[in-house]
């Protein structure tokens, strides 16, 4: 696409801090935080949506999906579970699908939100 933000980032035709790329995916540190560690992956082919997703995108869904723990990890919010079995750490994966979804960029990315429960923080009524 054109005029896609997220293509063109994909391209290297605008600069970015990532931290991971392949032939299929690119991640990379959000521009506007919601916590310590946030960062987005983002496939290389533009879809639009989640909702635009079918059979043939099963494959590229469960690699980002898989990947965001690693990546969490290397970022310092990864979960861990200790010898007794108590868990610390952890992240939050987020799609946001359409304007009721609070998509922004219509080119499919996944949030990886990270820290001690960051989004606690913000709410506020």
């Amino acid at each position: 696409m054109d005029n896609c933000i997220f293509c063109k980032i994909a391209a290297g035709e605008i600069p970015s801090r990532k931290i991971y790329e392949d032939e299929d995916v690119i991640a990379f540190h959000d521009i506007n935080p919601a916590a310590p560690v946030h960062f987005l992956v983002v496939p290389r082919r533009h879809i639009a949506t989640l909702a635009d997703c079918g059979p043939a995108d099963e494959a590229l869904l469960g690699k980002m999906a898989a990947l965001a723990p690693k990546l969490a990890a290397e970022q310092g919010c990864g979960y861990l579970r200790d010898a007794a079995g108590q868990a610390s750490g952890g992240f939050k994966t987020l799609f946001n699908t359409g304007p009721d979804g609070g998509q922004e960029v219509y080119h499919l990315h996944m949030h990886v939100i990270g820290g001690p429960q960051p989004w606690r923080v913000r709410v506020q009524q």
